[in-house]
């Protein structure tokens, strides 16, 4: 009897990407729309998601759905008029772009908009100084005979032929110091016959190591540096954001701290801290951080607010 066994594979769900916009005929001004909900109906198969902070969904279809399958896209956001799309299912790029809907003025609409003028980003970052110290000088001797044969007898010259001394020696710049363009030079004796074999004086810190090799008479040598003593300190940046429409860009390194903005509200200049909460009196931010850890900071002006 033979057995037959037949593998049923599952079909994998599909994920549609796409990206939701404010529709406008400036490209500028199509900017992300965080937030939205967005369904994906086919007959009795639903699947929804919402939007991130730079408008960009990923909706997993339930199974049983196939490529070029009719698909049904509904786009709701309190600010913007509802949106449908009649799509298929396919490897393609969704890009939904939404009308906001005019925002209504507050009950006191008599009265005109609050201006915001003359915004700037202000944030700190560490930045490191050097104070100068002054210098430290260190002389000392490979003492030796010269001509005196090696005979195997290590330490010999390079050659092996003549008996040789080893000496070494070091600065150090002391408790929080540091050591800059450390140099070591042969001043005194026969300075042919030697020479350095390591130096650990290249990559600043606290101490400068040399290693010194003489195969004939006694030498002198000469070890320097100058000292200085780093300081880190915060050192405080301004930058202007981009502003188009009712919304204003900016973004910040990783190194940035403190994050602020400053801005003239109907002529009177503030100081606006944007704490982990993003929250502004006059406007809404939203924030993304990208794998190198800058942030891309998004505000859009709320109700009763215009830029000047």
């Amino acid at each position: 009897m033979t057995a037959v066994v037949v593998a049923v594979r599952k079909a994998r769900p599909i994920v549609i990407k796409g990206s939701v916009l404010s529709e406008d005929a400036d490209p500028n001004k199509q900017l992300p729309i965080a937030d939205v909900q967005i369904t994906g109906t086919n007959g009795s198969m639903v699947s929804s998601c919402k939007s991130d902070s730079l408008g960009f969904f990923s909706l997993t279809l339930r199974r049983g759905l196939r490529r070029r399958q009719p698909l049904a896209l509904q786009f709701r956001h309190p600010g913007y008029r509802p949106l449908d799309l009649n799509e298929f299912v396919g490897d393609k790029l969704y890009v939904a772009r939404m009308v906001p809907i005019p925002r209504e003025k507050p009950a006191d609409s008599g009265r005109p908009d609050t201006t915001v003028s003359n915004v700037r980003v202000r944030y700190s970052i560490k930045t490191t100084t050097e104070a100068d110290v002054g210098s430290a000088v260190k002389t000392f001797q490979v003492v030796n005979i010269g001509n005196v044969p090696c005979k195997g007898n290590d330490p010999c010259s390079p050659d092996g032929k003549w008996k040789a001394a080893l000496a070494s020696t070091s600065l150090d710049a002391g408790e929080g110091n540091e050591l800059r363009n450390a140099r070591v030079s042969c001043i005194a004796g026969p300075c042919p016959f030697a020479r350095v074999e390591f130096e650990d004086t290249s990559r600043g810190g606290r101490k400068a190591n040399v290693f010194v090799r003489n195969w004939s008479d006694t030498t002198t040598f000469l070890l320097e540096a100058e000292v200085v003593h780093p300081m880190v300190s915060d050192l405080v940046r301004e930058s202007y954001p981009v502003i188009f429409g009712q919304t204003l860009n900016f973004s910040l390194s990783a190194s940035a701290e403190g994050p602020s903005i400053e801005a003239e509200i109907n002529g009177e200049s503030i100081v606006f801290p944007i704490g982990p909460d993003l929250f502004l009196s006059w406007a809404d931010c939203h924030v993304t951080v990208d794998k190198n850890q800058t942030k891309a900071y998004r505000c859009e002006l709320k109700p009763g607010y215009r830029f000047r």
